[in-house]
């Protein structure tokens, strides 16, 4: 499993000079950082990941709210709670496909913008419905004395209901933090203009520069070599880039993660 971190690594600090004279590296003779300053000096790169973390935090954030909304409201008796929960249930099964999606967001005029990554996947169907079931696990007896003491529903939803249900809100943000950042696809088709690509379509566009490496000439290659790094080397390097932000959330939820990945699987 530590393998292909540590190959990436070691890669992606090796020098030009070695990394033309060996096809394999795994102990670089001289550990250089030349591909990451090609990368963040690249306006495009640091475009791209810029856009990727506020498409991450802005689309983490409001799918945790529409989520914990829709899932507290389907867990209180409302008018027509088995109407909407069969809706969910049933875009939990069946699917629209490609180009009604497609067709969707061209008509609500949200091609070309980052709105586009967010609002079409806002909810998961699976975290609605199991973190309904942590609500519905909530005792009555908080709400019920709250209403007493005069609440109203959004202030039972933000200061009790929340705040009991981190476990919860941070494992699924979590699961919808790692979505928005690894999110590839809906931002190929759905945006086309490149300044506003996320981290992942770049990387694609990295992967397939050094597909082509190979078709060049000898002198072509040495050409290249000279004016950057080799591509192989920013592969690396950029996929580790895009790869330690995720990472670095897992210590900080840990101890949430644990508790939240357990949401359903007892009842008691």
């Amino acid at each position: 499993m530590l393998f292909p971190f540590y190959y990436m690594i070691a890669t992606s600090f090796t020098s030009v000079s070695e990394s033309a004279a060996k096809q394999f590296i795994l102990f670089p003779e001289k550990w250089v950082v030349d591909a990451y300053e090609y990368i963040f000096h690249s306006k495009v790169f640091v475009r791209a990941l810029i856009v990727t973390i506020c498409v991450t935090v802005v689309g983490t954030l409001f799918s945790l709210l529409l989520t914990s909304m829709m899932a507290y409201s389907l867990s209180r008796k409302i008018t027509g709670q088995k109407f909407f929960l069969f809706l969910v249930l049933f875009t939990f099964v069946f699917g629209a496909g490609i180009i009604p999606s497609y067709m969707v967001v061209k008509e609500t005029h949200l091609l070309d913008t980052y709105w586009a990554l967010i609002i079409p996947g806002a909810i998961n169907s699976f975290n609605l419905i199991v973190l309904r079931q942590f609500f519905l696990g909530i005792p009555n007896d908080l709400t019920e004395a709250s209403v007493l003491d005069g609440a109203n529903d959004l202030q039972i939803f933000s200061r009790i209901i929340l705040p009991l249900s981190k476990p919860a809100l941070a494992a699924f943000g979590l699961f919808y933090a790692v979505t928005s950042w690894n999110t590839y696809f809906t931002a190929l088709i759905y945006i086309s203009d490149p300044s506003k690509w996320t981290i992942q379509v770049i990387l694609r566009q990295i992967v397939i520069l050094s597909q082509r490496l190979d078709s060049l000439s000898d002198g072509q290659q040495a050409a290249l070599a000279n004016a950057s790094p080799p591509a192989e080397t920013i592969g690396m390097a950029a996929i580790l880039i895009a790869t330690i932000p995720i990472l670095a959330l897992y210590p900080f939820l840990q101890k949430h993660f644990a508790k939240g990945v357990m949401l359903g699987s007892v009842k008691g």
